[in-house]
């Protein structure tokens, strides 16, 4: 009976072909930071979330610094180091995301009441290729994408190449977002991974 259950299953695993990855195969990471030009009083002008495979682990306010862990995994990695150098970077970028944020509004917004930036860095980890990419939203609409290898900015959105042609010419930002590109955001995902992967079901569902 049990050869006959295992030939089943590897027949099962054969037919489900390229459909079927291990458990770990993929993860992801992704951030999503909105900055506002301005914010209501007591409102924040910006927060961030950040999460594994989907999962929520982290809520940052620009304002007060404040991080809340969020799940088992916040809590699990919120006093490690790679915790304490992620929230430092996240602040750091909404500060440069502010501050280009007022430069658009003063200098390229026609619309009325406070712009709204949206800015999404997405870490996809598949087998041993790492795949980084940075989506920016102006006022909810896909405007941005950034390409981290070629450096090159592209518009996907109406109305948003005059932005596009800034912010290529801002080499100091291309530079620092590269930078979160190639090390921090590869690094923050491998770092959590362990911490993550212990707290996921030790087989899979087509486990035999």
């Amino acid at each position: 009976m049990a050869l006959a259950s295992h030939t089943l299953c590897f027949l099962l695993l054969l037919l489900l072909g390229p459909a079927w990855k291990p458990v770990g195969y993929h993860h992801s990471l992704h951030f999503n930071l909105t900055v506002t030009s301005h914010s209501p009083p007591g409102q924040p002008w910006g927060a961030a979330q950040g999460s594994v495979d989907g999962s929520p682990f982290l809520q940052y306010d620009c304002d007060s610094h404040k991080v809340t862990p969020l799940g088992p995994l916040g809590e699990k990695v919120k006093a490690t180091e790679t915790w304490t150098d992620l929230t430092q970077t996240q602040r750091e970028v909404g500060r440069e995301l502010r501050m280009i944020l007022l430069d658009i509004t003063l200098e390229k917004n026609r619309m009325s009441g406070p712009l709204i930036l949206q800015a999404k860095l997405s870490c996809q980890r598949e087998a041993h290729e790492a795949l980084v990419s940075w989506e920016f939203s102006i006022h909810g609409q896909r405007a941005l994408l950034f390409d981290m290898m070629s450096r090159m900015w592209s518009a996907i959105g109406p109305g948003a190449s005059g932005v596009r042609e800034e912010w290529e010419n801002n080499q100091q930002l291309t530079e620092y977002l590269r930078k979160i590109s190639r090390g921090d955001c590869s690094h923050w995902l491998r770092e959590f991974l362990p911490h993550w992967e212990d707290m996921l079901e030790p087989t899979g569902p087509y486990s035999c």
